[in-house]
């Protein structure tokens, strides 16, 4: 097998993995929004909900 042939198979190969992970992950992205969803009202709950700006504790210049 030349060497052309083996870099040709090993792109190929990860081409297929590139599109298997991708549907993979379009398969499980509605479950992981859900999961994001629930985490965020989580920590609104504890930290008392609303807008929370990151920002708004620096002292600025």
């Amino acid at each position: 097998m030349s060497v052309l042939a083996l870099v040709l198979v090993g792109v190929g190969v990860l081409a297929v993995i590139g599109v298997v992970v991708g549907v993979m992950d379009a398969a499980q992205s509605r479950a992981w929004r859900r999961v994001a969803a629930d985490r965020r009202r989580n920590w609104e709950v504890r930290h008392g909900g609303g807008y929370y700006d990151s920002w708004g504790d620096e002292d600025g210049d």
